[in-house]
């Protein structure tokens, strides 16, 4: 274990096992000063949090020296008659120790502090009162940052340095006895700034072009063309993914596909090409939707929010109301406040779902106080436009909508005004009528054609009569739709028109009896369309001239249609043809059409009759008691509104993103949009437990701003958005230390391999400290002041020395510095998977650069509708659908990609601020015989052929491509003589498994 940072940090006795045992002869004066340095930061780190005035724990506080004597429940803590026996003790050791209940136990050099404390009385000065370190903010990543001064550095740190940051890292070596390593050679230099930068390798052309070019800003113009390269974007995407751990699959149990998470994973790669500043970056994740909803990016942004796992039980299939549910809840709201504060502010506040932090000023109300923040969130698809000018114009389009419908309204209620006393009766009485009508749905929907993919596919449905009859009524009524909750009117036609004729083809004497073709029309629900005519025929046709849309296709549906004679019976139908139909068992057929089963159809035949009578004597009515002049302002109304409904419905569909939004469900899943997105009420759960609520919070986050306004002091009548914003705002803020520390400590692990703060998503106790704190908050400072520019950073970063330094090892430097935590050299690091996949496509030439897009699926996935299995081995790899760059590979989280994995890609279901790296023999066997590589070791020769018939030839032909140089002699002589033996394909093989192509120098 480390020993407790807190005391590093505080006046200490660099005392020995000897100089222990001599603590008899300590004054009173040393031992309180000894019990200052040496025992209170021993108790105030790993007692205080359980043990204080403010939580005592079985009744023991030992932030006082009264406390100390009193002791707790169980008894005093020391025995002066032996202090060796003394109960504190055997608290503290042993294999197993009792304290502290959670975190890490005493060391052994703390214990024997503490023993030694023991056998010498045990002083508690009266005047040191102690306090739980969780609420001290007197900690280094909590500190205001101050500019601090760029050293000055001697003749020869001058002559190293090229950049601000040099002269930190100078300082730093020569503090440390350290000198830094030369400039790496040209070649490496470059391959490692491209597979930094792009993830990809330059081209042997690329690099003789560099070693050749004379200019001195050669290198920092390469710097500046593969920061300007998309694939930038696509590189550092991929980082970020795997510090929020975004994925393409809810995981749990059911791990089911969300075939609409990849906008959030476009919208990082537009964010880092377009070098979107920092805060707006942070703003749009976290509130995207309510600050800058017009902007393409605003909702996909949210898709951070919905990175993580879910719990498709638990939200699905199980209520909130029941415990399960609450559980799957907290629980979601957990991973959105730690994936919000461990990525932006580098802070492990997920200890205080069930505790106080141990070791940093998170309280349980704290975290509370932050899964407030998303209390009326949830995860669901939603719509968005991508493209700004079809928001633009939907927008228009749905605000003229708007006004057209309130003039109508307003027209119709001038035309009742106007209308007669027996219109308005017939009107009521229609209305009380429908209000007695059945609702319950038959099994039986009615008549639904096939899908269609534009709306102006014509479909059309026909009755046969069996012979010629007298027709004076058709009636049609809409269907209605329960089983995909769309409801009345589902798939009634926009446009349409009835013809009667005398033979099946509509040849012979065909009649139109109705044309509504020229404007589209209303939906009708199930009220009933009655046509009354004066007609003898055979055959009845609706003819379907603009479709209703379903979701992105197009469909005509009609739940019933009848032909009455002159008496109000219904003719029996004898046949029901369509251009073409969905024949569903129960539900959906044409033999559905004509049954008299229909939402709404009454019991009795008179009320339907009854009904029908009352729907013609409106229609009379209405025609002949309101004005013309009125009629036709409401026909112009009607058809300018009809005519902007149109426009709309022919825009491009909406896109849809999986994202954190108020999600309007049924079901079991209801979420919170039923109640205008009113956030759930949030308490601190005792434990964690969700049945033991104790105190209600509000909207907060943890208190570190010293003197500063509070974000969340928010209006009673406060939306959900706005506790969102504040949370942005909160961590945008340029006091706030922590974000811009964060920031710049990653892209700088993102460069080196190593994060000044080596553990990135942990600025606290818990974590590691800074080896360059200044460094760090001159980076800090400078990014935040200057724009926010994450590309001016990297470039700061990249035409650094320390960036440019060989790896090379010195054994002197590493006897003094052998984990390379001062970059005395620069660390070699070994390609990530995403890198090695992408290389070999791209050497292979088969890469496809298509960008953007839904991501393509290297699996076969079996039972998606239940419990998907995503089988890769099913999948075959020669298929060029999978041969575009890793970022665009579905992500699956319970069964990661095989051979992805073997080379550490990160997990999904982790958040993975830093890659591990091993090196395993899998890795060389998975290089050498997955059948991926198997293919693309084969068109690599393929192509290495076309381009070169000799051998010698060949053989150089590969190394430029796959080292981006030529062999040496040697090694031109042993892969000819292995290219003679085993072939093409198997020497491009044994190229790709070459540590000099699988590492960065």
């Amino acid at each position: 274990m480390r020993l407790t940072l807190l005391i590093r940090l505080l006046p200490c006795f660099c005392l020995s096992y000897s100089a222990l045992a001599d603590t008899s002869s300590l004054r009173a004066a040393e031992a309180d000063d000894f019990f200052r340095a040496q025992i209170a930061p021993i108790l105030q780190t790993k007692c205080l949090r359980c043990h204080s005035t403010e939580k005592a724990k079985g009744e023991l506080d030992l932030s006082s020296a009264a406390g100390w004597r009193k002791g707790g429940t169980g008894g005093p803590l020391f025995d002066a008659d032996d202090p060796a026996a003394s109960m504190l003790l055997d608290y503290v050791t042993g294999d197993d120790p009792l304290m502290p209940e959670s975190g890490p136990p005493l060391t052994l050099d703390e214990i024997e502090l503490v023993r030694a404390w023991l056998s010498q009385g045990a002083a508690w000065p009266d005047d040191v009162q102690l306090t739980p370190p969780g609420a001290d903010l007197d900690w280094w990543s909590l500190q205001p940052l101050a500019e601090p001064q760029v050293p000055q550095l001697d003749e020869a740190g001058l002559k190293w340095a090229r950049t601000p940051v040099d002269h930190f890292v100078y300082q730093r070596l020569q503090e440390q006895g350290l000198t830094p390593n030369s400039e790496a050679d040209r070649r490496t230099l470059l391959r490692r700034l491209y597979y930094d930068v792009t993830g990809l390798p330059p081209s042997f052309e690329e690099v003789e072009a560099f070693v050749k070019d004379a200019d001195p800003l050669a290198y920092e113009k390469r710097v500046d063309q593969l920061l300007d390269s998309p694939h930038y974007g696509e590189r550092f995407a991929r980082y970020w993914i795997d510090i929020v751990h975004w994925g393409e699959t809810h995981g749990y149990d059911k791990d089911k596909p969300r075939p609409n998470a990849w906008p959030y994973r476009d919208y990082l790669i537009r964010a880092f090409n377009s070098d979107k500043p920092y805060d707006r970056f942070v703003k749009e994740q976290l509130a995207g939707d309510i600050l800058y909803r017009q902007t393409p990016d605003g909702i996909p942004a949210t898709g951070f929010i919905a990175a993580g796992p879910w719990d498709f039980i638990g939200h699905a299939e199980v209520p909130e109301t029941k415990i399960d549910g609450q559980v799957a809840r907290n629980l979601d709201r957990d991973d959105m406040v730690t994936t919000t504060m461990n990525t932006f502010v580098s802070t492990t506040v997920q200890c205080g779902r069930c505790h106080d932090h141990k070791f940093d000023p998170v309280s349980m109300e704290d975290y509370y106080s932050l899964q407030a923040v998303f209390a009326a969130l949830d995860r669901a698809d939603r719509e968005y436009d991508a493209d700004p000018e079809i928001a633009e114009q939907r927008r228009a389009y749905s605000e003229a909508i708007s006004t057209l419908e309130q003039q109508l309204a307003a027209l119709r209620q001038t035309a009742m005004e106007q209308a007669g006393p027996e219109l308005k009766q017939v009107r009521e009485s229609l209305a009380e009528l429908e209000t007695t009508l059945p609702t319950a749905q038959s099994t039986a929907f009615g008549y639904h054609s096939q899908i269609a993919s534009s709306a102006d596919q014509a479909k059309w449905v026909q009755l046969d009569l069996g012979q010629e009859v007298d027709l004076a009524r058709i009636v049609v009524v809409g269907a209605y739709d329960d089983y995909n909750n769309i409801g009345a009117g589902f798939g009634f036609p926009l446009r349409f028109r009835i013809e009667v004729a005398d033979d099946a083809e509509f040849k012979a004497n065909m009649r139109t009896v109705l044309d509504r073709t020229q404007t589209d029309q209303p939906n009708p629900g199930t009220r009933p369309q009655v046509i009354s005519l004066d007609e003898r025929a055979r055959y009845v046709r609706l003819t379907a001239t603009r479709l209703a849309m379903r979701s992105n296709d197009y469909i005509l549906a009609l739940g019933e249609m009848q032909v009455q004679d002159d008496t109000g019976a219904i003719i029996p139908v004898s046949e029901v043809t369509s251009l073409d139909s969905i024949e569903s068992g129960e539900r959906w057929g044409r033999q559905n059409l004509t049954d008299a089963k229909f939402y709404g159809a009454p019991e009795q035949r008179e009320t339907w009759d009854s009904y029908l009578a009352m729907l013609e004597q409106e229609a009379s009515l209405t025609a002949s008691q309101i004005p013309v002049e009125v009629q036709q302002q409401l026909a112009a109304t009607e058809d300018a509104l009809n005519a902007r409904k149109k426009e709309l419905s022919e825009l491009p569909p909406k896109q849809k993103v999986y994202c954190g939004m108020v999600y309007t469900g049924s079901g079991t899943f209801l979420g919170r949009g039923a109640e205008g997105g009113k956030p759930r009420d949030i308490h601190v759960l005792d434990r964690g437990d969700v049945e033991k609520k104790l105190q209600l919070v509000s909207p907060g986050t943890i208190p570190i701003l010293k003197d500063s306004e509070d974000p969340f002091d928010l209006p009673a009548d406060h939306t959900e958005g706005d506790r969102r914003v504040a949370l942005a705002e909160w961590i945008v803020r340029k006091d706030n230390p922590l974000t811009w520390r964060s920031i710049v400590n990653r892209i700088w692990l993102f460069h080196f391999g190593r994060g000044i703060v080596d553990s990135p998503n942990d600025f606290g106790r818990m974590g590691q400290l800074p080896t360059h704190p200044e460094l760090l908050d001159w980076l800090a400072i400078q990014f935040r002041d200057n724009g926010q520019s994450i590309k001016s950073l990297h470039r700061l970063m990249l035409t650094s020395a320390a960036y440019r330094q060989s790896s090379a090892h010195r054994e002197e430097m590493a006897e003094i510095d052998s984990s390379n935590q001062y970059y005395w050299r620069m660390n070699r690091q070994r390609l990530d998977a995403e890198a090695v996949r992408d290389s070999v496509l791209l050497l292979s030439g088969n890469l496809n650069p298509e960008m953007y897009g839904p991501s393509f699926q290297d699996f076969v996935i079996q039972n998606p509708e239940h419990s998907p299995h995503y089988e890769y081995d099913l999948y075959d790899p020669t298929n060029p659908e999978s041969f575009r760059r890793s970022i665009y590979r579905f992500l699956v989280r319970s069964q990661p990609q095989p051979f992805m994995e073997t080379l550490d890609c990160a997990d999904p279901s982790e958040r993975v601020p830093k890659r591990a790296e091993t090196l395993t023999v899998l890795q060389a066997l998975a290089l050498l015989n997955n059948g991926f590589m198997l293919h693309m070791s084969a068109t690599m020769a393929d192509t290495v052929a076309q381009q070169a018939s000799e051998p010698e030839a060949q053989v150089q032909l590969l190394f430029r491509k796959v080292l981006q140089r030529d062999p040496t002699d040697d090694e031109q002589k042993l892969f000819m003589s292995y290219l003679a033996e085993h072939g093409l394909a198997n020497s491009a093989r044994l190229m790709f498994n070459l540590n000099e192509f699988v590492f960065v120098d």
